[in-house]
């Protein structure tokens, strides 16, 4: 238990400066950030309780930094992608953790464009109108999730080849 405590806290902190950090401009303007690839290798590292902790405070304290409003529903998004995924296999990559990141990609979306209308909303916008101008951010959430789930592909197969999880568990 210990282990895991102190592993979700360093994770947390990866996906907090992955997030913050670690951007790959895109086409139209904006970018990518690399938090949600440390969000799903830490699901797939972590029981599940600490997964989610750690995707929660990591991903969390990111947008306290950087865009404080989106904060209280990172926390809630992020934390629920990680649900997607399992630890419970000797590798990282295995079949429930391939089709993990769509699974997460989808509620990352969804859970957005949720956020964004009631953001809007909230703001002093009608109702229609807010959900109506927060599909404009879809395909750039859709681009985040894809870039985040083909990086976390090409990371676990490189991880389970220096068997990175028998390493940590021998910590």
């Amino acid at each position: 238990m210990k282990r895991n405590v102190i592993l979700a806290g360093v994770l947390a902190a990866m996906v907090c400066m992955a997030t913050t950090f670690l951007h790959i401009p895109i086409v139209g303007g904006g970018y990518v950030h690399l938090g949600d690839t440390v969000i799903y290798l830490t699901a797939a590292l972590l029981p599940t309780p600490y997964a989610m902790a750690a995707a929660a405070v990591g991903a969390g304290l990111a947008d306290v930094l950087v865009a404080p409003m989106w904060a209280p529903f990172t926390i809630v998004i992020k934390s629920v992608m990680a649900l997607a995924f399992t630890a419970k296999k000797e590798q990282l990559l295995s079949r429930r953790n391939a089709v993990a990141p769509l699974i997460a990609g989808v509620i990352g979306v969804a859970g957005y464009y949720v956020a964004e209308v009631v953001i809007l909303w909230a703001s002093g916008g009608v109702l229609a109108a807010s959900a109506e101008a927060a599909l404009l951010a879809v395909p750039y959430n859709a681009m985040q999730e894809v870039a985040g789930g083909v990086a976390f592909l090409l990371l676990a197969v490189a991880l389970d080849r220096m068997n990175i999880k028998k390493r940590l568990s021998r910590m």
